[in-house]
């Protein structure tokens, strides 16, 4: 007696499950950050009691003669501090297409400037204002805020974070006028709000030149709303079954 044995059928190959498309959200999560820290770096400049390069003790005096003010002043800052590099990282990308090469230049400078500053030199609660809030002894948070101004790894920060702001913006500003991607009163917003910024004398003046810089960012949000999603990067791809 013979046994025939059916030919197993192939198994259907599984169907590859779709990924859910967010370049969207990307798109206009970037959108949405790209002014906010130059805008609160300009009011925060504005609104500072604090006119320029002066002593501790200058310092001091002028946050405590403001100490109803202090805890709004950190939490602007806090705005500058957290998203001025994906501020950043919003521009580069309008501009990399247009003008690869100097989306480039501005990029490699701005970033690592950026990167150095906000990591190393302190953030918002700087020695005089910590002193004010609570209520530390003076004479001691003085040598400690001139031990900082001498430590040589923190003037290298400072140095890179300038160049940054001055060269790196400069840059992506130019990068952003020559992509055409923005209009370009918003590249030359950013390059006259970031280069100028260090050599503007009154902290009102440079408030103001932060705004402008904060009005070409938002040429760029502008450019990203605007923009479609196959334009502002790659579809996402199907994951294979396992």
């Amino acid at each position: 007696m013979t046994s025939q044995t059916e030919a197993a059928s192939p198994a259907s190959p599984e169907r590859a499950k779709p990924v859910r498309d967010r370049r969207g959200f990307w798109r206009i999560l970037l959108a949405v950050i790209a002014p906010l820290p130059f805008l609160a770096k300009g009011v925060y400049y504005v609104l500072t009691p604090v006119a320029g390069d002066v002593t501790f003790k200058e310092s001091v005096a002028s946050f405590e003669a403001h100490r109803d003010i202090l805890e709004a002043l950190k939490w602007i800052d806090a705005v500058f501090v957290v998203l001025v590099i994906p501020a950043t990282i919003a521009a580069a990308w309008v501009a990399r297409r247009g003008a690869p090469r100097l989306t480039t230049a501005g990029a490699l400078i701005a970033l690592p400037g950026f990167f150095f500053g906000i990591s190393l030199l302190g953030g918002v609660t700087t020695p005089a204002l910590v002193t004010v809030q609570h209520d530390l002894d003076f004479t001691s948070m003085a040598a400690l805020d001139d031990a900082l101004h001498h430590e040589p790894l923190l003037g290298i920060a400072s140095l890179l974070f300038i160049v940054g702001v001055v060269f790196g913006l400069g840059l992506l500003g130019g990068a952003l006028k020559r992509s055409r991607a923005v209009p370009a009163w918003a590249g030359l917003a950013v390059m006259i709000g970031g280069a100028t910024h260090p050599f503007i004398p009154n902290h009102i003046g440079q408030g103001i030149g932060l705004f402008v810089a904060a009005a070409g960012f938002a040429g760029v949000s502008v450019a990203l709303l605007r923009m479609a999603n196959d334009e502002f990067d790659l579809p996402p791809t199907t994951v294979a079954p396992r």
